[in-house]
């Protein structure tokens, strides 16, 4: 897949210039289309890009990698597919930042489920590329932590993890632990847990658009 580019919705910015760069990716098993539902409430000043994952899984249906579930719950992920995913979004985002003309330090990069975890996949090992991440019911892959960036290279990252209290898909403890790991780093960490499954409800998305517009005004 060496060279591939994904495939993305975009919604340039007005007014601001250089604009902020929002980068979107969804979650497990949907496409671009989801989370491009939400640049409508996005403040005008980022550009908002939302990715396709590259691995199908069928029509409309995409992730970022694939993995089996064990009978303890714990998840076995594909390792080769989440590499390759991780370059081609290493390779995205920097080329979309200099296509727009911004800043790494104007760079937000997020998503939902799986799409929040490949977000903190890359700030933890490429942190250069942004100002920060977001991770919407989301986990911390094990499996990556090896590889992360010296933690004085995270200096005054901003991270948002928000998570459902009911979530059952992915369950509230991960959220903990994402809390945990960076905690004892340092990042400015924000976000909450709020009432609701494997979703997002329009709490939570308020929250997160508040944290948005004060990562990027300096507030």
């Amino acid at each position: 897949m060496n060279g591939k580019s994904l495939t993305y919705l975009e919604r340039p910015a007005t007014g601001a210039v250089p604009p902020w760069l929002l980068v979107l990716m969804h979650g497990v098993g949907s496409n671009e289309q989801d989370l491009f539902g939400l640049a409508p409430y996005v403040p005008g000043h980022f550009h908002v890009l939302s990715l396709r994952a590259p691995f199908v899984m069928g029509p409309g249906s995409h992730a970022w990698f694939q993995f089996d579930v064990r009978s303890d719950g714990s998840r076995v992920i594909d390792g080769e597919q989440e590499r390759v995913s991780r370059a081609l979004l290493v390779a995205e985002v920097a080329a979309h930042a200099e296509r727009l003309g911004v800043p790494a330090q104007r760079v937000l990069v997020g998503g939902f489920s799986q799409g929040g975890i490949m977000a903190l996949s890359l700030l933890l090992t490429r942190p250069a590329l942004m100002a920060g991440a977001f991770a919407l019911h989301s986990r911390l892959l094990p499996e990556v932590l090896p590889e992360a960036a010296p933690a004085a290279k995270l200096d005054g990252k901003r991270l948002w993890v928000s998570h459902g209290l009911q979530d059952m898909v992915i369950p509230l403890p991960q959220a903990q632990r994402i809390r945990e790991y960076f905690g004892a780093l340092p990042v400015v960490l924000a976000g909450a847990d709020f009432p609701g499954g494997h979703e997002l409800r329009p709490a939570e998305l308020q929250q997160w658009i508040d944290w948005l517009q004060r990562s990027s005004t300096g507030a």
